[in-house]
């Protein structure tokens, strides 16, 4: 009778456990299942499909954390979190957790977190911070190719074909681009109430070293104010072009090239004597009092611009409507311009900003989702770019907005977030100028041609040495008016 009793017990849990099984494969068959590879590849992301403008369908909520630099702090950021995600949670059924960290720790917080394989979905990423190349080798990233015509589709579109061979990694796709103006011109940016006062001639500077006679009037004339800001970092690496056109091809091992070389002959930048000449002029104006005198240790000069301590500094992006960015930056003081080369462009001037999946994601595909609404929602990149309205900013005109002091949110760096042309314009800035820089961004010629690139990406190999480099610059016409 036991016995009995025991195979009755044993055949309700074999009908029970293929009941379970069949179960079990419904659902994995419906919904995907799998997750994404250790490698970082696509292999084994689940099959959710974009369901763009239309709303979120039947997926799951699931929540997503985005890392990025912030260069100001801010405190309303709580409100913006909330309206993004009313927008996020019904088209797409994510929440939206925004991470933002201080810049100076931003690449060293992130590095921490991949080499703990801690989980996050989103993180900014550049050439120059954090570094995209280099992390995308290592298996951090999650490999975008397959999953961006799915997921996708329209940003794909948007996006200039320039734009997706720049993004390649040994031929491989591991970032989506913040679209941006996609070129570089390196100079001076004054503040013009100096520059009117002192005289300073634009036409007249050719050279950094130009700049000392204007730097010196200011060190006479204007106590309490810094004639030249420099923080720890210094400056050579985005003065490269003004000293004989050079390029770095390697920025962790400081390695680059010179433009004209036709030999493409990797140098080591330290021992090259345009830095000697950098390190010698800096040397010199710190002793004469030109550039503060913390600047060994300063990581940012954002709060002295703020509060118009700053007469100048150096920037290697100085695009149309630069001016109008820079006078919020400098507390609302109108800034000129002093451009010391032409403008040009390059795998580097490209991959300056964008947004990588995590490899340990959860979701990669909402992740993906998300950056696609983003980018073409303009909703969402308003708000992350300029907040909430009538809370943080009010309108100009239809497309035009003004921060509301005190309004405790305007981060200044939509090039941070998304497509920068989809955002508002900041009072001051021009559609036209904005339209032409577009227009001469979509106009250039891909990388094939063989005078602006020479293919594969710098890097070292196992023993140190350089294996491979690219010659990524030439001038670009097509780079707008300013």
């Amino acid at each position: 009778m036991q016995r009995q009793d025991g195979n009755h017990v044993r055949g309700k849990w074999r009908i029970w456990s293929v009941t379970l099984l069949l179960f079990m494969l419904l659902l994995n068959a419906c919904g995907g299942g799998g997750a994404s590879s250790d490698k970082g590849d696509a292999k084994g992301v689940s099959s959710e499909t974009s369901t763009g403008a239309s709303g979120s369908g039947g997926l799951e909520p699931v929540e997503l954390t985005w890392y990025y630099p912030q260069w100001n702090t801010q405190r309303d950021l709580k409100t913006v979190e909330q309206a993004i995600n009313d927008i996020t949670t019904k088209e797409i059924q994510a929440t939206i957790r925004l991470k933002p960290i201080e810049n100076s720790s931003y690449a060293q917080k992130l590095n921490t977190m991949v080499a703990s394989n801690e989980n996050f979905d989103i993180a900014w990423t550049s050439f120059w911070m954090f570094d995209y190349a280099q992390n995308a080798r290592k298996g951090a990233f999650l490999e975008l190719d397959g999953l961006i015509d799915t997921h996708m589709p329209e940003l794909k579109k948007t996006l200039p074909g320039v734009v997706w061979e720049a993004l390649k990694v040994e031929g491989k796709t591991y970032g989506i681009l913040n679209y941006q103006t996609i070129t570089n011109r390196e100079g001076f940016i004054v503040q013009k109430q100096y520059a009117d006062k002192y005289k300073l001639d634009p036409a007249s500077i050719k050279q950094v070293k130009d700049m000392e006679p204007f730097l010196t009037a200011v060190k006479t004339g204007e106590p309490g104010i810094i004639p030249f800001a420099l923080t720890r970092g210094g400056s050579f690496e985005v003065m490269k072009n003004s000293f004989n056109r050079l390029e770095f091809i390697n920025n962790h091992a400081i390695i680059g090239i010179y433009q004209d070389d036709k030999e493409l002959k990797a140098v080591d930048i330290i021992q090259t004597p345009e830095y000697k000449e950098y390190t010698e002029l800096m040397h010199g104006w710190f002793k004469k009092g030109i550039i503060n005198q913390d600047a060994a240790n300063l990581k940012s000069v954002n709060d002295l611009k703020k509060v118009g301590k700053i007469a100048s500094v150096f920037h290697n992006v100085l695009k149309p409507g630069r001016d109008i960015e820079e006078k919020a930056a400098f507390g609302g003081k109108d800034i000129a311009l002093v451009h010391l080369t032409e403008p040009y462009v390059g795998k580097n001037t490209i991959i300056q900003s964008m947004q990588a999946i995590s490899k340990n994601s959860k979701n990669p595909e909402r992740a993906l989702m998300f950056l696609e609404l983003l980018n073409k929602d303009e909703r969402l990149i308003n708000l992350i770019s300029f907040g909430v309205e009538g809370k943080h900013y009010e309108k100009v005109n239809e497309n035009t907005v003004k921060p509301i002091e005190g309004g405790g949110y305007d981060p200044i760096q939509t090039w941070v977030f998304g497509n920068t042309f989809k955002a508002f314009l900041r009072e001051g800035q021009s559609q036209e100028v904005r339209d032409q820089t577009d227009q001469g961004e979509r106009e250039r010629p891909p990388f094939a041609d063989s005078r602006l690139h020479v293919r594969s990406a710098a890097r070292l190999d196992g023993n140190g040495q350089h294996s491979s480099c690219e010659r990524p610059i030439r001038p670009w016409p097509g780079y707008g008016h300013g």
